[in-house]
């Protein structure tokens, strides 16, 4: 199954990385494997408490949509910092009493348990309180200052290199100036919500983290191997996201179809920030996009309904039909009568460019919502809510590697595999007029 899928890759990458940097990366391996196995013991205990706490949720993709604790993330949250404070007295242990103790090193590792911890505090506060979308916005802001404040004293770069196709008509590399700080802020805001809002069937939320996380594994394997000069950030990239990923993957055993636990908004906006960190502190906050392509192409597609232009119903997640046992799009409805402009063109555009599922009759235009779920469902029509989590961990790991195969040839062979193991008995073709090319799922 794909967590088991899942596991193994982390544990040949935990492995690799423990074989490349040897002074720490096998004493956080060992961690990352205790952090594991108390995670599914934890989840296993504290489901009970939450469902007597009352925070517990109907899975509506169920026939009998049975109740499930949910806010598990707040285990999953809690046995990743103690293992992270359990590996920075390791990681600095033969400074403790020289005089050259790497202070600024220190500070990045504190300021990044501390974005993390705040963000785990505001995602239980959510699944406990239910705070407003404002609320969501700002908080994730001020957790990052610390870290931009670490990235400016300790780095204070704000050079970007330039796309090689941009190359012709611009520079190698630009200087942004504080504007790459406010880029920086503003993927800590997107990281913490784009996770939250592609979810609605099993699996997904924490699911789409893994394969995040092993991408980065992934990466900072590749760049330590080829001898990158900015090996040391990619050493910190993986001592922080070896132990998230250990801790995700026992989460992901609990959560997968049939879930037993919901992840809450408290993993969400953990697992944001961690990524957040990681692309701040190791230097990767351009790749750091190239990873969240699944999520970019979610968060623009449903701009309409995010900002209230489209109708946007509580739950936008797919349908459960219960006669077939499959999911179908949900829909939402634009009456002709109160129609703006706006909303006319928007309809219209995206029916014209096939990225929509529009019916229209006398009264209203009738149209699927705006999510990546809703449009594998137009493309690939009603699926098992097990198959479609499955179809969208593939474009979750497809994507970043179709671009990221330009930069890195041996990625390129890697994305061919992955794509051949993943796919075997499974095709569907996601075309649409704007890209004359298929996926195989």
């Amino acid at each position: 199954s794909f967590p088991h899928l899942a596991l193994g890759a982390l544990l040949l990458l935990g492995l690799a990385l423990s074989v490349l940097a040897p002074a720490y990366m096998p004493f956080s391996l060992a961690l990352s494997v205790a952090a594991f196995f108390a995670t599914l013991r934890g989840i296993t205990g504290i489901s009970a408490l939450l469902l007597q706490a009352g925070l517990a949720g109907k899975d509506l993709c169920k026939p009998d949509q049975p109740r499930i604790p949910e806010a598990v993330g707040v285990i999953v949250g809690a046995v990743y910092l103690v293992t992270m404070f359990l590996y920075i007295p390791f990681h600095f242990r033969s400074y403790v009493f020289a005089e050259d103790f790497p202070h600024n090193k220190f500070v990045e590792f504190i300021c990044a348990i501390l974005s993390i911890c705040c963000m785990i505090f505001l995602g239980f506060a959510d699944d406990v309180l239910n705070l407003k979308w404002r609320h969501k916005l700002w908080l994730p802001t001020m957790s990052t200052l610390p870290l931009l404040m670490v990235y400016m004293v300790n780095f204070g770069s704000t050079t970007v290199s330039v796309p090689l196709m941009l190359r012709p008509f611009l520079s190698r590399s630009i200087d942004l100036g504080p504007l790459f700080y406010v880029y920086m802020g503003m993927l800590a805001v997107f990281c913490t919500n784009a996770i939250n809002i592609l979810a609605g069937v099993n699996g997904v939320e924490v699911g789409q983290s893994v394969m995040i996380g092993l991408s980065i594994l992934l990466h900072n394997t590749i760049q330590i191997l080829l001898g990158n000069a900015w090996h040391q950030d990619h050493e910190l990239s993986a001592q922080i996201m070896l132990p998230f990923v250990a801790v995700s993957c026992a989460l992901l055993l609990h959560n997968w179809y049939p879930a037993r636990v919901f992840v809450g908004d408290t993993y969400c906006y953990f697992a944001g920030m961690t990524f957040a960190v990681v692309g701040i502190l190791g230097h990767v906050s351009k790749t750091m996009l190239l990873f969240f392509l699944p999520q970019v192409f979610n968060f623009v597609y449903s701009v309409p309904q995010l900002f209230r232009i489209i109708p946007c119903p509580r739950h936008r997640m797919p349908k459960f039909n219960a006669d077939t046992g499959l999911l179908e799009m949900s829909m939402t409805v634009i009456p002709k009568q109160n129609i703006s402009l706006l909303q006319s063109f928007i309809v219209k555009t995206l029916r014209t460019l096939k990225l929509a599922h529009v019916k229209e009759d006398n009264d209203a235009f009738t149209m699927n919502n705006m999510t990546l779920l809703n449009f594998v469902l137009m493309v690939c029509g009603p699926l098992h809510e097990k198959t479609l989590s499955s179809r969208v961990m593939l474009l979750q790991v497809r994507l970043p590697f179709l671009f990221l195969s330009k930069t890195v040839p041996l990625l390129s062979h890697l994305s061919v595999v992955v794509g051949l193991l993943s796919g075997a008995g499974q095709r569907c073709c996601l075309y649409h007029p704007l890209r004359a090319s298929h996926f195989v799922l």
